[in-house]
């Protein structure tokens, strides 16, 4: 079991897949009840495709690292993207290059890193991220809820996050349809953004609309590629993996 130890009281969770050394690190970023585990094979497979190493972890309050120490705020993503994902790449992969992927919440945290211009960031891939709160998002989580409550949902994400499994939930679904949440917006960055973006969505995503794909790519300042994935949800990795496959390695070798 690998762990990184942030300080005396935080440890990260992490898996590293063996790849070429001269191709970029492609480093996973899981969605708001996600984790390493619930991604299953994909990243191994997304390297074997690509040649590429890969980074897969855990953030702070999921899986198998530390539980949440602290109530989120509305920078509970910034915090991600800005304070523990540069020491998760300043330790695990100092020298270098890295493809960002994001998963919802991870997507979310790779556009905030993004612009930030870090100079071994070569690209960065979008899978249902989220750059402000619209209707769609609330009312997915709102049945979200519902699903928890009865008892299945909370059942399966147990597996995985085991005893952090309800503080989890709660405040992630607590935190997105609380009213101080809904002035949340990250629009503003985009312009920053330099490097080169694929913007993956689900047609039928629960959480989102097209919308948000249309912002990322209008705003951002370097190329940007949409696509939008037809009879697909929240997660195309999981629905549709061989193209999403296709996909992410065409970007990727390009």
């Amino acid at each position: 079991m690998s762990l990184l130890r942030l300080d005396d009281q935080q440890k990260i969770f992490y898996e590293h897949h063996r790849g070429e050394r001269q191709r970029p690190c492609l480093v996973f970023l899981h969605e708001g009840l996600g984790c390493t585990a619930l991604w299953r094979d994909f990243p191994q497979r997304l390297c074997q495709r690509t040649g590429c190493s890969g980074l897969v972890y855990d953030r702070i309050g999921y899986g198998q690292s530390t539980p949440l120490i602290r109530p989120r705020t509305i920078h509970y993503l910034h915090a991600y993207a800005l304070d523990e994902l540069p020491q998760v790449l300043d330790a695990l992969i100092p020298d270098q290059r890295f493809i960002l992927i994001g998963h919802s919440d991870g997507g979310s945290i790779s556009l905030i890193f993004a612009a930030e211009r870090w100079p071994r960031l070569v690209g960065a891939i979008t899978v249902a991220a989220h750059v402000f709160v619209e209707p769609a998002s609330i009312g997915g989580i709102e049945q979200a809820q519902k699903t928890f409550t009865r008892g299945q949902l909370k059942k399966g994400l147990a597996k995985y996050h085991g005893d952090k499994t309800e503080v989890l939930f709660k405040a992630w679904a607590e935190t997105w349809t609380s009213p101080w949440f809904g002035s949340w917006n990250i629009e503003y960055l985009l312009p920053s953004i330099a490097v080169p973006l694929l913007v993956m969505q689900g047609r039928d995503d629960q959480y989102g609309t097209p919308a948000q794909v249309d912002a990322i790519v209008d705003k951002s300042s370097g190329p940007a590629t949409p696509l939008l994935l037809e009879d697909c949800g929240h997660s195309p990795h999981l629905d549709f993996p061989e193209l999403t496959l296709d996909l992410m390695s065409c970007f990727v070798n390009r």
